[in-house]
Formats: C-alpha cells, structure tokens, sequence
C-alpha cells in the first residue's frame, strides 16, 4: 500500500470514526469516542472498505490515555491501592487459570491445536499474544482475530451494563495548572506543566518502546506520570480533547483489525471464540462480584478490574463511569505484565503435562 492510499485510508477512518463518536454522543452511549469510530471501522473494514490506523495514530492514543492514567496516582490513592495488592495478585492467578480453562473449552469446540487454543485465549496483550503463539506453533491469523473478538465483545458490553451502577469513585481529573500571576502567567505556567508532563511521559514511552516492552505507549507513560503525581508536583493534566483524540484512536485501531472475509473465515472457530469469550467474561464477572464481597470494592470497580478486557479498554471504562480508575488500572496492569513473562513457560509447562 503506497503512502498516498495509506493516508487516504487513514483519513477515511478518521472521518467515519468522527461521525460515528458524535452519533454515539447523540445517543448518549458510554464512551461514546470509543465504542463509535471502533464499530463503525469494524463495519466498514468488514464491508470491504479500505480503511487503516496507522501505529504513530495508536501509539499516540496510547500516550494520552496512559500519561492521564498516571495522574491518578497521588500519594493517597497509592496507598489504597497498596491495601488491595493481596487481591490483585489473587485477580492475576485467576486470569491465569481463566485462560487455560477456555483454551481447554475452546480447543474441543473448534477442534484447533492447543497453542491456537491457548495463545487465542490468554488474556494478555492481543498483539503479544499473537507474536507469541506464532513462536509456539499457533496461527497467528486466528490468534489475533480472537483476541480481537475478546476486545470488542467486552469493550461493547461492559459499559453498558455498568453505566447506571458506577455512580461513585472519582471523577476524570482537571487540568489543575499553578498560577504565578494573572491570566498571561497562569496560561505560561499551564504551557510548562503540560510541557513537562508530556516530555516526561513521551521519554517513558519511546525508553519501553525501544526496549521492547508490550503496550510501551501506555506503560510508559502511565509510570511516568504516576511518579510525578506522587510527587506531587504541579505538572497539571492532559486536555479532554487528547483524551478523546487518544480514545477515537484506540477504537479505530481495533476496529481496523478486521478484515472483508472475517465473517466467512474459520466460522466455526470465530464461533467457538465468542461462546468462550462469553464464557470468560460471565466467570470473570463471578469472581468480580465475589472479590467485591470479600475485598469490600464497589461492584462496578471489582468487575471492571477483573474484566478479561485491555489496560486502555477498561482503564477509560473506569474513568467514564466515575469508577476507582487507579485501582482497575492497577489490577490490569499487573496482570498484563505478569501474563506477558509467564504466558510462553506456562503454555510449555502444560504440554509436558
């Protein structure tokens, strides 16, 4: 694809994705700036329209939503989250053996081999999960086409479900700049605490990016700002319309995943994939509720942290329902990274078994 087609696609989807977040507004949708440009690309990719998100597009969505992700974590809320690490690593181990038991599910519903199972139902990174399951023998087509499937299906799901039963939390942070004057000044300090933060967190960004780390541009800058708010200092905060830049980003890099014969290809395991994928997020949604019960968490949060969805997903989920954002970001950052290390032995592990 030339570059001239390629930023044809590009503004393509920007323009649907557009149309379709203020449709999604309109409607008064949860994440309207995500859940709009993401089944409005699927759609059209799906219909055999040539639409694109280039990865600078994603990685710059990632950056926002991580740096304003990081702001949250001021002294105070480090401690609460601090408080819930034992069920944090419970949430991990059990997304572990969440994943096994629907690859087992998944392995005997669309009879594929047990790394195209495992790999496809592993409830990390979709991009890592399809690099490694290709390493390990999966088919990395079907791999990344359920990891997708898990994405969407949650992503679509969620929100709706929560809206009217997350009234509690904290609200989306304010951009809070220090003033050292009047209104010239306050604008000078505002420019140089953003200026800061951004360095900061792009610096955080592109040193795990050159390292290789999965979901560099929300870790990142997810750590980076996390640092400077529990030091406390004034590096402001990120503009709502980053925010929804960011959001209008990762939807329209999900939705750019699927391709015109999605539908007609491998139905029988595109099928067992979403009945799994159900699966998962009913059992998810169980040990939620339990983990709130014995955990003393809001509902909405215990759900949305042990939701088998993505760090950026459900991170916004939280932040646009007024949900404990550090605490569900914390649980799924943790699991990420702890999926990622452990994903390729545990896979070996069982096949020894």
């Amino acid at each position: 694809m030339g570059l001239l087609t390629r930023h044809r696609c590009f503004l393509q989807a920007l323009a649907a994705g557009l149309l379709a977040a203020f449709f999604c507004r309109w409607l008064d949708t949860p994440l309207p700036w995500l859940i709009g440009p993401l089944f409005a690309s699927a759609a059209l990719r799906i219909a055999g329209v040539e639409l694109c998100c280039p990865v600078a597009a994603r990685a710059a969505g990632q950056w926002a939503i991580g740096t304003v992700l990081g702001l949250y974590f001021t002294p105070a809320v480090l401690a609460v989250v601090t408080a819930r690490a034992a069920y944090i690593a419970g949430a991990v181990v059990f997304a572990l053996a969440l994943g096994c038991l629907c690859a087992w599910l998944l392995k005997r519903l669309a009879d594929v081999s047990a790394a195209t199972a495992f790999f496809s139902m592993a409830l990390g990174g979709a991009s890592e999960m399809a690099v490694q399951g290709e390493r390990h023998g999966a088919v990395a087509q079907h791999v990344a086409a359920a990891q997708g499937v898990r994405l969407m299906f949650v992503v679509s799901f969620l929100p709706f479900l929560l809206r009217y039963w997350s009234g509690h939390g904290m609200p989306p942070l304010p951009v809070a700049p220090v003033a050292f004057g009047g209104a010239a000044g306050v604008m000078e300090s505002a420019l140089f605490a953003f200026c800061l933060l951004a360095a900061a967190t792009c610096a955080a960004g592109w040193l795990l990016w050159k390292l290789g780390v999965p979901n560099a541009w929300v870790l990142g800058p997810l750590v980076a700002a996390g640092v400077l708010a529990a030091a406390q200092l004034p590096v402001g905060g990120v503009p709502e319309w980053m925010v929804r830049t960011g959001q209008l980003c990762i939807g329209l890099s999900l939705g750019t995943r699927f391709t015109p014969g999605f539908l007609h290809t491998a139905p029988r395991f595109m099928a067992a994939v979403a009945a799994c994928t159900a699966t998962a997020l009913g059992l998810a949604a169980l040990f939620g509720l339990l983990l709130a019960k014995i955990g003393g968490l809001h509902p909405a949060t215990a759900l949305l942290a042990t939701s088998p969805g993505g760090i950026a997903e459900m991170a916004l989920t939280a932040r646009a329902l007024h949900v404990e954002v550090p605490v569900v970001t914390a649980f799924h950052v943790c699991r990420m990274v702890v999926l990622v290390l452990a994903v390729g032995p545990a896979f070996r592990r069982l096949l020894r078994t």
